[in-house]
């Protein structure tokens, strides 16, 4: 059998060989939302990355998409000097993150081809992305949002990369399961739910779970830290209704300040220092690996189209 590959920046791997995963996190980031908080440093992505490695850290996914400071040329050197698995992202996020030329820019291409360039021929000469990264709004998909998954589903049909979703404030995951995988086609199992942590409302994400997507928590945040404490509960209530196996843990640093090698964290450290252990604690060790190793490898593996 053809074991299952994951498309990391310096080629693709069986994803039985990524180790512990940060399953949604940012090494570089620039938004026009977030002036002056720039992930833009090379050496603080090193000393960040270095440390993740020296904790145990085997891989990270870095969602973030075009047009954002991907600095993708940077992440192959990341990767060898550190041993870190990682995984670049294309897609598009919310129009409010970019300058309206960014987004009018894109207008006229067809946004699947862009996609689809950035996961078959690379963001940069040799570096190709390993995933899709788009986003939903706030209780609701405006046009921005379908026109994104739309494009976002193609691109998945066409290379088989899996599909990963902002959910604002962890909120219509329910429509973005609909559109994507009953309307579009997506298998739910190539598409993560993230940001859930930031809606734990139980019943809901029991809901969530029935459509057999990936449930993304990213944590603790400084920004989401109202409800960082709910975390272990929200895990908790789905592991005993049986969704162990489609969860998933990620750092999501998202500005400088909230990087622990050069800021006050608690950055991607924080997973294998604080929360993978406590896993292991919590809910045992065979679900700990679930959640870090075997989960991730599976939401990061290409489907249909192997051969893109």
């Amino acid at each position: 059998m053809t074991p299952s590959l994951v498309r990391t920046v310096l080629g693709d791997v069986p994803a039985a060989e990524l180790g512990r995963v940060d399953a949604h996190d940012h090494l570089f980031l620039r938004s026009v939302a977030l002036p002056g908080q720039e992930l833009d440093d090379a050496a603080a992505a090193g000393a960040e990355l270095a440390e993740f490695a020296r904790l145990g850290g085997g891989a990270l996914v870095q969602w973030t998409p075009y047009g954002m400071g991907r600095h993708a040329a940077e992440l192959p050197g990341l990767a060898r000097r550190t041993g870190v698995h990682l995984v670049a992202a294309t897609g598009l996020h919310q129009a409010r993150h970019y300058a309206p030329t960014v987004v009018e820019s894109l207008a006229g291409p067809r946004l699947a081809e862009v996609f689809v360039r950035e996961l078959t021929e690379g963001i940069v000469p040799g570096v190709r992305a390993g995933m899709i990264k788009v986003a939903g709004g706030f209780h609701g998909l405006d046009a921005h949002a379908r026109w994104t998954m739309r494009a976002a589903a193609e691109a998945h049909h066409a290379c088989g990369a899996p599909v990963g979703v902002h959910l604002e404030h962890g909120t219509s995951g329910a429509e973005v399961a609909a559109l994507l995988c009953d309307e579009l086609g997506v298998a739910p199992e190539s598409v993560i739910l993230g940001h859930l942590n930031r809606f734990p409302d139980d019943r809901a994400l029991r809901e969530l779970a029935a459509t057999g997507c990936f449930l993304g928590f990213e944590g603790p945040s400084r920004t989401h830290h109202a409800t960082d404490w709910r975390l272990f509960a929200a895990l908790a209530s789905l592991i005993d209704a049986g969704r162990a196996d489609q969860l998933l843990i990620g750092g999501d640093t998202v500005i400088a300040s909230a990087r622990a090698t050069t800021g006050e964290g608690p950055g991607a450290p924080y997973l294998p220092r604080v929360l993978w252990p406590r896993l292991a604690r919590e809910f045992g060790k065979a679900v700990e690996v679930a959640i870090t190793v075997t989960n991730a490898a599976g939401a990061l593996s290409r489907g249909a189209g192997l051969h893109r």
